[in-house]
């Protein structure tokens, strides 16, 4: 095993535990939420009010020393809200840029469907090309530049779906349900003393042991997991048999498979291995695939879910040996 991937999996697990002294239970979703840090790309996270979704990526932002910025979105939010604007500067009698909050590391977008899809748009520049365009001038955005949107399941009224461009640019979907009764119960108790989870996180409690410099390189290393050739057809497999399945209308298309070939890396990191699995594979498919699929009307109406046919194509498709 090299350095880079010993170092890889030590940061994985340090920060697991820092985000552990704020996050009660939840260990799948910060499993997911560092496999989007780390292998460079952006998760949607979906689940009801109240259960930590911007606590977590604030948590997160702060162990690695990263900037956060949150944009609630809202139906009159613009464009010109999310990437910044020229404002006429009187001292200076001329036009200074004033940066929006996608200037920044991380970026939590609280609600995005509830703007349009021009505010939305906004956002697809940054997250492809890691830059944005004001007044036809390009700006870079940091190396590490991760967007986190949020929605909520139940809530769709006045609510603007997420094109299917932008959905896919989402690397992956985490679900975040309520906690399970004994992690609420130790919620509850923490609430009746000073260990809070917003209080702990302010206090000094958790450590900071990653900067933005070291999270480049830490990514860099996820090249030095291994991926065999056959669990490359295997993943190109899965993806293809989702375009061709009688259940759906529109399957994932290539950007899917790059995702599902670096989230298994990411997560054979996280379990202290230097190589992928197909157990890796299986557990990642539904979260890479989930967003991205459509299934056909006279199907959904039956009640079949995404989650079944991810299921089913799994079970279609054989396992390297």
């Amino acid at each position: 095993m090299s350095e880079k991937t010993e170092f890889l999996k030590k940061a994985l697990s340090r920060t697991k535990q820092e985000v552990a002294k704020v996050i009660i239970g939840q260990e799948s979703v910060v499993d997911k939420a560092l496999i989007a840090i780390f292998s460079g790309n952006h998760a949607l996270i979906e689940g009801v009010p109240g259960v930590a979704k911007t606590l977590l990526v604030r948590t997160l932002a702060h162990v690695m020393r990263c900037d956060f910025a949150r944009i609630q979105f809202t139906p009159d939010l613009m464009p010109t809200d999310i990437t910044g604007t020229h404002v006429f500067n009187l001292q200076k009698d001329a036009f200074s840029l004033v940066k929006g909050p996608v200037f920044t590391t991380f970026l939590l977008a609280d609600e995005i469907n509830r703007a349009p899809a021009k505010t939305q748009s906004a956002l697809l520049q940054a997250m492809q090309e890691r830059t944005v365009t004001i007044d036809r001038k390009t700006h870079k955005l940091s190396p590490n530049f991760t967007v986190f949107a949020t929605q909520n399941p139940i809530e769709y009224e006045g609510t603007y779906p997420l094109p299917e461009a932008q959905k896919d640019r989402f690397m992956l979907k985490i679900s975040m349900d309520h906690p399970g009764r004994e992690e609420e119960l130790s919620l509850a108790r923490r609430m009746l003393g000073k260990e809070a989870p917003e209080e702990v996180l302010v206090s000094g409690q958790v450590k900071q042991i990653i900067t933005p410099e070291i999270l480049t390189k830490l990514r860099m290393s996820l090249e030095e997991i291994l991926v065999k050739e056959d669990l490359s057809g295997y993943i190109v497999d899965i993806v293809r048999k989702t375009r061709w399945h009688p259940s759906v209308l529109v399957g994932a298309g290539p950007r899917a498979t790059q995702a599902l070939i670096l989230a298994g890396r990411t997560h054979a990191a996280i379990n202290d291995r230097d190589f992928i699995t197909p157990d890796d594979i299986k557990i990642m498919a539904l979260p890479v695939l989930e967003h991205r699929l459509i299934l056909r009307p006279e199907y959904e109406i039956e009640g079949l879910t995404v989650d079944e046919v991810v299921g089913e194509i799994l079970k279609e498709i054989a396992v390297p040996r």
